[in-house]
């Protein structure tokens, strides 16, 4: 079942209800966390939280929520969902604040944490792959919150909408100065020669250079992880469409699916136009994880 817990404890669904004037709501401003859970254990808990955190801070959102009682909250979420695997969300809001007084410190905000039956993504878009797009929209780096998961969502879902309507999965986002970014939901990640090759995401920029629009996804780090772990060289750099196009794999990352194959870009294909080998690889892994 569907387990929901909002504000320090365990509700029933009909009586999961914010607030009207909460700034979530109001102004989008939130950010949340996406996980998946088997059983009992939630899929990279700490990964998540730590990211959290830290992006509590930068954003200025609040710099009182801990790892720890969060961590508590979703186990009891999820224990009470009773589920073999759960899609958890975890959404913190503003909360009833107005940033024009105050904001930030001493407010209250809202925590709302939902285990619900993952999605189940069918085996034939690992083992055929998909396609994506291009989107039209393009990543800022002087956005400060642009490589931060906030509430802020829409323009994502709109790229989604529209690469649906040319059947494809995912749109890849690029910077305004035309580098990779990542999809709408997720990380990318190349493969080329054996290389991994990923675009530089928040944290990982040379010192004087732009920030990076890129969310650090938890799980595109372990699986730079596992490439470094196997012996393979990664990058972490800026790319073009063209690296794009004529990488030997392509694959997506996130919490949700793992790693996704991409075999085709617009009318482009990638490779031979089937998962390779490192796709069918990192599957098994993490199937196992």
């Amino acid at each position: 079942m569907t387990a929901v817990w909002l504000n320090g404890k365990l509700e029933k669904l009909e009586d999961a209800r914010v607030s009207a004037f909460d700034a979530g709501f109001q102004h989008a401003v939130g950010l949340f966390e996406t996980m998946m859970a088997r059983g009992s254990r939630v899929v990279h808990l700490n990964q998540h939280l730590d990211r959290l955190e830290e992006s509590l801070r930068e954003t200025r959102l609040s710099d009182r929520l801990k790892a720890g009682p969060l961590a508590d909250a979703i186990h009891a979420t999820v224990a009470a969902a009773e589920l073999e695997t759960a899609r958890v969300r975890l959404t913190i809001s503003g909360g009833d604040l107005n940033l024009l007084h105050g904001g930030g410190n001493g407010h209250e905000p809202t925590i709302l944490i939902v285990a619900q039956p993952a999605t189940a993504y069918p085996d034939e878009l690992y083992d055929k792959g998909i396609r994506a797009t291009v989107a039209d929209s393009r990543a800022n780096p002087l956005d400060p919150f642009a490589a931060h998961k906030t509430l802020a969502y829409w323009p994502r879902l709109a790229e989604l909408q529209s690469a649906a309507a040319k059947n494809a999965s995912e749109a890849l986002w690029f910077t305004v100065s035309n580098h990779l970014a990542g999809g709408c939901v997720s990380n990318v990640i190349l493969v080329k020669d054996g290389e991994f090759i990923t675009p530089l995401a928040r944290g990982e920029e040379p010192e004087g250079g732009l920030p990076s629009p890129v969310l650090p996804g938890v799980v595109r780090a372990e699986v730079l992880g596992w490439a470094a772990g196997e012996g393979r060289l990664v990058q972490r750099k800026m790319v073009d469409i063209n690296a794009v196009l004529e990488a030997d794999e392509v694959l997506l990352t996130n919490s949700s699916w793992g790693v996704l194959p991409v075999t085709g870009v617009e009318r482009e294909q990638i490779g031979d136009g089937t998962p390779g080998p490192v796709a069918r690889s990192l599957r098994a892994w993490w199937l196992a994880e």
